[in-house]
């Protein structure tokens, strides 16, 4: 299993990159500090993979950048708020393969790790990404299909998919979708709830190429058809 090494400072970004890296079949860690990053690797750790902020508390992310390379044979992603061009340049003078900034998507993220495995053929095949299983990515409002092909939702598509997605498979009454659904002093009826429904299938089955996994059960509501992560 490919091995992610987080260096980051932000704690709730660290977690939700390895949470969210776990999720996507990688064994993935995190550290906060350079010196805890210097612990790790002298005590052993294994990294495929360093994902690696460069302002952080007691260290530069360009200079530990080039320590790495010296002693370590790893992928290096810089994921920093510096987006300038000389900041970009810099950090791939100093040995990084991929300069993200902190806006990405953690599916970009995702997707920047499988290019820089595939480039350097250790792309495990357990980590290929694909199966049968959807992602709902409630930070982002995503909605990521077997294939890797995601679609942004709006706030009333994701709040439709997040109340079919919490019955595991069973039907979802149309009742309840149209009062999850219905805004504040506005009159929201089954025709509108249908055409909401149209349309995300519609933009599903163009965006992915697949399927929408989702059923209508006539006269009682909705159901989702596919295996959730």
């Amino acid at each position: 299993m490919t091995q992610v090494l987080i260096v980051e400072d932000e704690t709730r970004l660290r977690k939700d990159l390895v949470d969210f890296l776990g999720l996507c079949g990688f064994s993935a860690s995190g550290v906060a500090s350079a010196q805890e990053l210097r612990q790790a690797l002298a005590t052993g750790h294994t990294a495929d993979i360093i994902i690696l902020d460069v302002g952080l508390p007691d260290g530069n992310g360009f200079e530990l950048a080039s320590q790495i390379r010296e002693t370590h044979h790893c992928g290096i992603i810089m994921l920093t708020a510096l987006g300038d061009s000389d900041d970009r340049i810099r950090g791939f003078e100093s040995g990084a393969d991929i300069y993200l900034v902190k806006h990405s998507t953690l599916r970009e993220i995702e997707a920047a790790i499988r290019s820089l495995l595939r480039r350097s053929g250790n792309l495990p095949s357990a980590a290929t990404g694909i199966s049968d299983q959807w992602l709902l990515d409630g930070t982002n409002w995503m909605l990521v299909a077997p294939n890797l092909r995601s679609l942004k939702l709006t706030a009333t598509e994701f709040a439709f998919m997040s109340a079919l997605c919490s019955r595991g498979g069973d039907i979802c009454q149309r009742e309840e979708l149209m009062e999850t659904l219905a805004r504040p002093r506005s009159n929201f009826g089954n025709r509108h709830l249908d055409a909401i429904v149209s349309r995300l299938r519609r933009k599903i089955e163009e965006r992915t190429s697949l399927p929408a996994p989702i059923k209508v059960v006539y006269g009682v509501g909705y159901t989702f058809t596919a295996t959730l992560q």
